[in-house]
C-alpha cells in the first residue's frame, strides 16, 4: 500500500493544535513547538514530535510511550496515564551521539478519546483544508463506490475539479494512491485534503464507512453534504459492529456532522439511521413521498451492453440512461443526481456523464463480443452475489454464467452461501481461485462445492483463474451474460502472503491476443 505523508520541517504550537479539544495536561508545558504529528510507533520521528496513543483490537499505542520518547516524541496524547523512565537515553538521528531526556520534559495530554483527538489535531496540523473544499460524504451498505464515481464524473463533466477518496483509492488530478481502508485514518484524510487544495481541487467526494464513523476518522471538519444510500445486515461481528442497532447508529453519525443530508427515502431503516440528525434532510427514491424520484424504468439491452433508462421527476424533470444494469443502478444514479443538483449542474451534463460512466470493478462491462455480454464485478459475499445475479436474470439472458472463487482465511460459511446462491441463480458456475492467502485453493473450492451440492446447478472447477476466464469466453453463446465475480477493482492475487499482479482486464486482453 502506498501512503501519502507530508514533508517534514514545518512546526506548530501545541496550544494551537489542541484548540477546540477538551483535555487535561497531566504533566509538562503547553508552551511547545511540535515538529510533526505521529500515530505509528514503528516510524522514525523528529525531535519534538507529538505522538497520539491509539488503542486497537490487537494493539495499544500506550504500551509504546517510552519507545516513542526515545525516538523523539516530546508530547504524548493519551487516554490514560503512561509509564516513563525518569531519564530516557535518546540517540541523535543525525550525529549518532546520545543525550538524556528527563520524563518531566515530556508533555502528556489526556483526552477522553485519542482517535477523536487525532482527527482534530490532524485537521489543525494541515491548516483545516476541508474549509477550502466542498466535501461530500457517502455512507451506506451498497453503492458507495459507484455513486462516488458518478458524482465525480458529473461534476468534472461540468468543469469542476474533483478529488475522490474510497475503496478503489485516492484520486485527484493525475495522482492516484492505494488505501488500506475504504475511509483512511483521520491523519491521512487531512493530508489528502491538503494536497487536493494545493492541486486546485474544488471539491472532494468520499466514501464514509460505518467503521470510520465509529472510530472518528471523519471528525475535525463538517461535510457539506452527507448521503445515505441504503442499509442491509453487513459488517456485524467481532472487530466490526456488535449488532444491527450499533451499525445503524454509526451510519447515522454522518448526519450529525453535515450541513445537508440526502437520503434514500425508500430504505426501511431511514428513520432509525436519521435519529438525532442535525442537518437539513432531502430524500430520493421511487416512492411518492421522495423529493427526487425515478419513474418509468426501462431495461436497455444492446450488443455487449446492459443498462437502464428512466425519468427523473420531482425536484428535477428530465430523462436519463445509465450504462449499467438493474434497479440499484437507478438508485445510484438518483443519488448522484440529488447531490449534483446542489451544484447547479445542467441536465445535459448529467445525461452525458451517466451514459459514459464506467466504474472499475462495479458491473464493469468489457467489450469482447457482440454475441454475449462479459462483465466484471466486486461481488465477494453472498448478499452482493445474490443481488448481482438477480439483477442480471431480469435481462433474460440465453444463459447466465457466473465465475467466482472465495478468499482464503475467511469465513467458510461465506463459501457455502456463495456456492448455493450461484447454483440456484446461474445456469453454469465456473468455480476458480480468488485470493487463497494461506489456504490451499482446492480446499476453498471444496467448500464452495458443498454449497453447490444443495442445488441442481451445473458447475465446472478450474483453479487457474486465467484458464477459467478463457473457458468462459470460449463457451460464450449469443445472448449469454458472463460475470466474473469477486475480484472487481483488485489487480492482484494474494498467495502465501505475497500479492502477485493479476488484473482480469489484462487477462482478458491476453486471452484475446492469444
Amino acid at each position: 500500500m502506498e501512503y501519502v505523508l507530508p514533508q517534514g520541517g514545518s512546526e506548530m504550537r501545541l496550544v494551537e493544535l489542541l484548540q477546540g479539544l477538551k483535555y487535561e495536561c497531566l504533566q509538562g508545558t503547553l508552551d511547545k513547538e511540535v515538529t510533526e504529528v505521529c500515530l505509528d510507533s514503528r516510524k522514525e520521528m523528529q525531535e519534538g514530535a507529538l505522538f497520539v496513543c491509539l488503542s486497537g483490537v490487537n494493539f495499544d499505542g500506550h504500551d509504546y510511550a517510552a519507545q516513542v520518547v526515545e525516538k523523539g516524541a516530546r508530547v504524548l496524547v493519551v487516554e490514560h496515564q503512561v509509564s516513563l523512565k525518569e531519564e530516557i537515553m535518546v540517540a541523535d538521528a543525525i550525529g549518532g551521539t546520545e543525550h538524556i531526556v528527563s520524563a518531566e520534559d515530556v508533555t502528556i495530554i489526556r483526552v477522553q478519546d485519542s482517535r477523536y483527538a487525532l482527527a482534530w489535531i490532524s485537521a489543525a496540523w494541515f491548516g483545516h483544508p476541508a474549509e477550502k473544499l466542498k466535501v461530500i460524504g457517502i455512507t451506506g451498505t451498497k453503492g458507495k463506490t459507484t455513486t462516488a464515481f458518478m458524482v465525480k464524473a458529473i461534476l468534472e463533466n461540468a468543469g469542476y475539479k474533483v478529488g475522490l477518496i474510497g475503496t478503489i483509492g485516492v484520486v485527484f488530478g493525475d495522482k492516484q494512491y492505494a488505501t488500506a481502508n475504504t475511509t483512511p485514518e483521520s491523519y491521512l484524510i487531512q493530508c489528502y485534503f491538503a494536497q487536493m487544495v494545493e492541486a486546485g481541487m474544488d471539491c472532494v467526494v468520499m466514501e464514509v464507512s460505518s467503521q470510520a464513523l465509529k472510530l472518528h476518522r471523519t471528525q475535525g471538519f463538517i461535510f457539506d453534504y452527507g448521503i445515505f444510500t441504503n442499509l442491509e445486515a453487513d459488517h456485524i461481528g467481532p472487530g466490526e459492529h456488535e449488532d444491527m442497532d450499533e451499525y445503524m447508529q454509526c451510519k447515522g453519525l454522518l448526519f450529525r456532522q453535515c450541513r445537508v443530508g440526502i437520503a434514500n427515502g425508500d430504505d426501511a431503516h431511514l428513520e432509525q439511521v436519521m435519529q438525532g440528525h442535525t442537518c437539513h434532510l432531502e430524500t430520493f427514491g421511487m416512492g411518492e413521498d421522495c423529493a427526487l424520484r425515478g419513474e418509468d424504468l426501462q431495461l436497455v439491452h444492446k450488443p455487449g451492453r446492459l443498462g437502464v433508462a428512466f425519468k427523473v421527476s420531482g425536484l428535477m424533470d428530465f430523462s436519463v440512461e445509465v450504462a449499467t444494469p438493474g434497479l440499484f443502478s437507478v438508485y445510484n444514479a438518483l443519488t448522484a443526481i440529488a447531490i449534483c443538483r446542489h451544484f447547479k449542474i445542467q441536465e445535459t451534463d448529467i445525461q452525458k456523464a451517466l451514459l459514459e460512466i464506467k466504474v472499475k470493478g462495479r458491473i464493469e462491462m468489457v467489450q469482447v463480443s457482440d454475441l454475449y455480454t462479459l462483465l466484471i464485478d466486486y461481488a465477494h459475499n453472498a448478499m452482493s452475489l445474490e443481488s448481482l445475479l438477480t439483477t442480471l436474470r431480469v435481462y433474460e439472458p440465453n444463459r447466465l454464467i457466473c465465475l467466482f472463487g472465495c478468499g482464503g482465511n475467511r469465513s467458510k460459511s461465506r463459501r457455502y452461501e456463495m456456492g448455493e446462491i450461484s447454483g440456484k441463480l446461474a445456469d453454469l458456475t465456473i468455480i476458480t481461485s480468488d485470493n487463497p492467502r494461506f489456504e490451499e485453493p482446492m480446499d476453498i473450492i471444496a467448500d464452495i462445492k458443498t454449497g453447490m451440492a444443495k442445488t441442481s446447478g451445473a458447475y465446472v472447477e478450474i483453479p487457474d483463474r486465467k484458464e477459467a476466464i478463457r473457458y468462459a469466453m470460449n463457451i460464450g453463446q449469443p445472448g449469454d451474460i458472463i460475470v466474473l465475480a469477486g475480484k472487481g477493482h483488485e489487480d492482484y492475487q494474494e498467495i502465501k502472503g505475497v500479492k502477485y499482479p493479476m488484473d482480469e482486464r489484462v487477462l482478458i486482453q491476453e486471452i484475446l491476443e492469444e
